[in-house]
């Protein structure tokens, strides 16, 4: 499936964004990760702007073309990587031996 296709559900139902705010929240809960609270704050931040722009209050009506997207996505993409990554080597180093 193409990535951008994927992402675009959150142009839809901008409340999909919660969903990986809730997961990344829950990964620095358990793992107290700076990255991880940022990448869940970014993707927390993302759900009002995502619904704003659906709602129309933050663009004049023409918003076929996000050029936003194009950097928004990317970095929600790499936090998010980055964030899982982290969140595993932490999970890996507690673990008892």
């Amino acid at each position: 499936m193409d990535p951008g296709r994927l992402l675009g559900i959150f142009i839809a139902w901008p409340a999909l964004a919660l969903v990986p705010a809730v997961v990344f929240g829950a990964l620095f809960a358990y793992g107290r990760r700076k990255l991880v609270l940022i990448t869940a704050l970014a993707w927390l931040a993302y759900f009002p702007y995502e619904l704003s722009m659906k709602l129309r209050i933050l663009c004049s009506g023409e918003c076929n073309i996000r050029v936003d997207l194009l950097v928004l996505y990317p970095l929600l993409a790499v936090l998010s990587v980055a964030s899982v990554v982290v969140a595993l080597r932490a999970k890996h180093r507690d673990r008892p031996t």
